[in-house]
């Protein structure tokens, strides 16, 4: 894909995963940046759930394809112990998950 793999880089995140849960309804719907390491993987056709987890806490992401062209392959080629950033929206999912809707992965 032309990225280096190994390459060194910071992500400014502007919460950690524990803190978005305990702020969910200010921060509903309101853009949030987070970091963390990847502990579950579903990818589902056009839509994948990803679990991260950083030293306070964990929180599933959502992404979808049409929504995320530049960044979906890049769904392809990661794996449970990679560390990711995200941009995007806290939003509860159809079962009562706290998630974020990515627009950046």
């Amino acid at each position: 894909m032309g990225r280096d793999p190994y390459r060194i880089e910071s992500f400014p995140r502007t919460h950690l995963l524990q803190e978005i849960h305990d702020r969910f309804a200010e921060l509903a719907g309101k853009p949030v940046s987070a970091a963390g390491r990847i502990v579950s993987l579903r990818p589902m056709g056009k839509a994948a759930f990803i679990h991260i987890q950083d030293s306070t806490g964990k929180i599933q992401i959502y992404l979808k394809m049409d929504e995320l062209p530049e960044d979906w392959t890049l769904v392809d080629h990661v794996d449970l112990g990679d560390i990711v950033g995200v941009e995007g929206e806290p939003f509860v999912t159809r079962t009562g998950e706290q998630s974020i809707h990515a627009r950046k992965f």
